[in-house]
């Protein structure tokens, strides 16, 4: 294809990018976001695919078959782990105002600068392999698109610097960049043009990789089946649809390790992950959003690779390039330049949003410090530092964009795209000991977190970059087969022998070993001072931590109100600066007048507002040392933090305090409440025992009287009367007895005769008993108790007393003329038996409460309570005793059935065994 039309389709879609990131700042300045959308922020994660993911997957799959997958399973897993660690990491960030993972890092052990730099300068250098992968791509397809290079083996340095399209491309993308990257100093805002230009981005090459891969399969074949059995025709590619490939060399697990750190500790996915974070509840949407991308985007790689082969076999065309040179093989040139398109799509969205992550980490963690130590004339006098931090991050994005760009032109033939993008994996890999245990553990220090990440930084340098080097003659290849000055026990990949893995596996290994050993072991050794003991606090219990207002007079520093002022409008500009002031007061209610003592919450938010804008490392410094005339030394600065962490832990406490307090008072109201319902029930039954008490007595006293009156009464109604005595004797007798039996049982002095019985004689005993009492109210009484049933596990009294109650219940409330049934039916591994009645029922809001002493539903046709309210209480006592249950099912109208059950003798033999 002629270069002129490739080169207009670049710069058109790359002014789209433009014009849509301007348009979407507009948006954002006129209050309307455009990226306040679940659905951006997921697409907007998608720049984790890359051109690696473009061209370099496809490669890999030539090779490995599916071993391109471990890749894309890392961050899969990690989505899963989402709700634990993102959210967590988002709502610090949200609280600390970070500004990059160099600044979370720093600001989580103890606002160091020293931590806070090597973190920056390790991912400057770590991630520019990655950068000069994306100009590679970039370069070599254009190359085989344009014809100058149709195999895409030469890496894309066929032409000198000033006709190379990778270095324009670096130019481009660092104009970009500044324009939508730099616009406002405090890096903690969103970079709202910058997020809706990489979200369109992700659909571009999505829907780029998805047209090739359909042309690919039903264009230049006839489907997926018809692909796959053509290329098993061939045994070194049908070899590829095995695992053999992909587990051959050990790296499986490796890499699948490697991509879920890089997802979270890659400088541009931090950014676009929790800077650019808008709500914290997209991370929900986007938990499932993202994994769905890269499946969608990796859909046809395996048969785009195997395609590939098939079309270009002995290596005619470097396997990264398939995604360009089948359409072009095919005579479909426009596709062939939606691939371009689509690959220049992937690499412009890494590039963009590295460099501006990059930018503010050399400007807040390298440049400020060194800026803020060195006390110039110069800088004292400049009273608006704002131009000057931008100037920073904007050369700072020009130099990185340069210095992968160098690192492309002189090491990056040495290595297939996805060989870079594995070693900046691994050097990122490097911050994720500290971070994932900086937000879990707060006995992590920063001594702990400086001596991991150096040892393991510098293990990554030289099993992995130097190597590197040398693999493109920029050093000796003896360094690598015969190790420095000749010792085997120092060879880069097989360090103190260690041999048989593959490089990056080798690496990330000792690396790893050394990184979290020394984390682990210098953190358990070290006594961290007090401000990095309450910023562990902060970051580890973020959830519990509530930004209390500090009490006046804790802050016993001497900055006045005019004093924090001025510092803030020097790094932020007098406009911002006076904005954010004007609103702390609207919102606090506190007067600022420039000749006011600040108090501990002015300083904090003032310490705050640094933040976002050169860092927290940097602004702790700044306040320390730039404030004139009311000096905030670091000494003071170090006292109002463990001050703020004492009032902190204390409100912690208070609030733990006040919360048992309050369940302390709920559990008293709740006592109280039942005591005074325990105290109503009394009453009621007092009342109920003596009414049933007297009623009986009266009958007896009224009956003697007569008979002693009368002493020439007929025999036979002097019979009748002494058996109507009797009858209200034994019903006397009843409950008292039920009353006693209660009581004994409430203070544990029932004799217990437990032992294997025959239920089915109980009952039959009971329903001897109570059969009088159904013939003289006219109610039918059937009994169903089947011959032979097992053994239970009892005591024969007291189920005799239990089975008497319930039949006595069921007379009391059957009608005249009613039908009553016992029986008993096996239930699992007991026996259960069941009254059942024609009564008019219990209503449901009043079958919970019968079991429980004293309660009474009373009768339905009278309502009036008859007996003590306590025989279905003690029913229930002396079923459960017994390893039963008792219940109760009813209809109103349609009569109850009280059922309990009692389990087997042999049951519980084989329970105890």
């Amino acid at each position: 294809m002629p270069w002129p039309a490739i080169v207009a389709a670049s710069f058109a879609y790359l002014l789209l990018l433009f014009a849509i990131a301007w348009w979407a700042d507009r948006r954002a300045d006129a209050g309307r976001s455009v990226i306040a959308s679940p659905y951006v922020y997921a697409l907007s994660l998608a720049v984790y695919c890359t051109t690696w993911t473009f061209y370099g997957s496809v490669g890999r799959a030539a090779s490995l078959g599916i071993g391109f997958l471990p890749i894309y399973l890392g961050p899969t897993l990690l989505m899963l782990l989402g709700p634990l660690v993102l959210r967590k990491i988002l709502r610090i960030a949200k609280a600390q105002r970070i500004t990059s993972i160099a600044d979370f890092l720093a600001s989580r052990y103890g606002r160091s600068q020293g931590l806070g730099g090597l973190v920056a300068l390790t991912a400057v250098i770590g991630v520019t392999p990655y950068i000069a992968l994306q100009l590679k791509a970039v370069a070599v397809s254009f190359d085989v698109l344009w014809g100058t290079d149709p195999s895409g083996t030469t890496g894309g340095l066929t032409l000198p610097v000033v006709l190379d399209n990778a270095f324009y491309v670096a130019i481009v993308m660092a104009a970009f960049a500044i324009m939508f990257g730099t616009r406002h100093i405090d890096a903690a805002e969103h970079h709202e043009g910058m997020v809706a230009a990489i979200a369109f981005e992700s659909v571009v090459k999505l829907v780029a990789f998805l047209a090739v891969g359909a042309i690919v399969v039903w264009g230049l074949h006839d489907g997926p089946t018809e692909l796959f059995a053509k290329a098993a025709e061939h045994p070194e590619i049908r070899a590829l649809f095995t695992s053999a490939p992909a587990l051959a060399d050990g790296s499986w697990l490796t890499m699948t390790i490697l991509s879920m750190a890089a997802v979270l500790c890659l400088p541009r996915q931090f950014q676009v992950t929790v800077i650019e974070n808008v709500d914290e509840r997209h991370l929900t949407r986007a938990l499932w959003l993202f994994p769905l991308y890269m499946l969608l985007i990796n859909l046809f790689v395996l048969p785009v690779a195997v395609a590939g082969l098939m079309r270009f076999p002995d290596h005619a065309v470097d396997p990264d390039m398939f995604v360009v040179a089948l359409p072009l093989a095919a005579g479909d040139g426009w596709l062939a330049l939606l691939a371009f398109i689509g690959g220049l799509s992937a690499a412009t969205g890494m590039i963009v949003v590295e460099a501006i992550a990059l930018s503010t980490m050399v400007c807040n963690d390298i440049v400020m410090p060194l800026l803020l130590r060195a006390r110039s004339a110069r800088l004292e006098r400049l009273h608006d530092l704002s131009p000057l931090l931008l100037t920073v991050r904007r050369v700072a994005i020009v130099a990185i964009l340069l210095l992968g760009y160098l690192y492309f032109r002189i090491a990056g033939s040495a290595y297939a795209l996805s060989a870079i993008g594995l070693i900046s994996f691994t050097a990122v890999a490097q911050f994720a000991p500290a971070l994932v245990g900086g937000v879990y553990w707060a006995g992590a220090t920063r001594r702990g977190a400086l001596a991991g990440l150096s040892a393991g930084i510098l293990t990554w340098v030289y099993t992995l970059l130097l190597p590197g080097f040398a693999r493109s003659g920029w050093l000796p290849a003896a360094f690598i087969d015969d190790g420095p000055w000749g010792v085997a026990l120092l060879r880069p990949y097989a360090l103190f022998g260690l041999d048989g893995m593959d490089p990056l596996t080798h690496a990330l290994f000792w690396s790893m070993l050394l990184n979290i050993g020394l984390y682990v072991v210098v953190s358990l050794l070290d006594r961290p001072g007090l401000g990095e003991r309450a910023q562990a606090t902060a970051f580890v219990e973020v959830f519990q931590h509530r930004d209390t207002p500090l009490p006046a007079g804790a802050w016993r520093g001497k900055a006045t109100v005019g004093d924090l002022q001025r510092i803030v409008a020097r790094f932020l500009g007098p406009q911002r600066a006076e904005a954010a002031f004007a609103q702390f007061a609207r919102r606090t209610g506190l007067p600022l007048e420039p000749d006011r003592r600040a108090g501990a919450e002015l300083v904090r938010f003032a310490e705050r507002l640094l933040a976002g804008a050169i860092g927290a490392a940097s602004a702790r410094v700044a306040l320390a040392s730039a404030v004139e005339g009311g000096e905030v030394s670091y000494p003071e600065l170090m006292r109002m933090l463990d001050e703020t962490s004492h009032v902190i832990e204390y409100s912690r406490q208070l609030e733990h305090k006040t919360a048992e307090l309050e369940r302390a008072s709920a559990a008293l109201r709740a006592a109280n409440e039942r005591l005074k319902e325990l105290d109503r029930l009394k009453d009621e039954f007092l009342s109920t025992v003596t009414h049933e008490l007297r009623t009986p007595l009266t009958s007896i006293r009224a009956l003697t009287e007569v008979l002693h009156d009368n002493p020439d009464i007929e025999l036979e109604q002097r019979q009748e009367f002494l058996g109507l005595v009797i009858t209200e004797s034994e019903r006397l007798t009843r409950l008292i007895n039920q009353v006693l039996d209660m009581a004994k049982i409430e203070a544990g002095e029932i004799d217990w005769q437990v032992a294997p019985m025959d239920l089915g004689a109980a009952l039959e005993q009971a329903a001897a008993a109570t059969a009088r009492l159904f013939h003289e109210r006219g109610i039918a009484l059937e009994v169903v108790v089947p011959h032979g049933l097992p053994p239970v596990r009892g005591d024969h009294d007291r189920l005799v007393q239990v089975a008497v109650n319930l039949l006595s219940n069921a007379a009391k409330f059957t009608p005249a003329g009613g039908r009553a049934t016992l029986s008993v039916t096996a239930d699992g591994d007991a026996l259960r038996v069941a009254v059942t009645d024609s009564g008019p029922g219990i209503a449901p809001e009043h079958q919970a409460i019968v079991f429980e002493r004293f309660r009474q539903v009373g009768d339905t046709m009278t309502d009036k309570p008859q007996g003590t309210g306590l025989g279905l209480a003690i029913c229930k006592r002396i079923v459960e005793h017994l390893g039963g249950r008792i219940w109760v099912d009813s209809t109103p109208g349609g009569g109850a059935t009280f059922a309990f059950t009692v389990p087997l003798a042999e049951a519980d033999v084989e329970a105890t065994q």
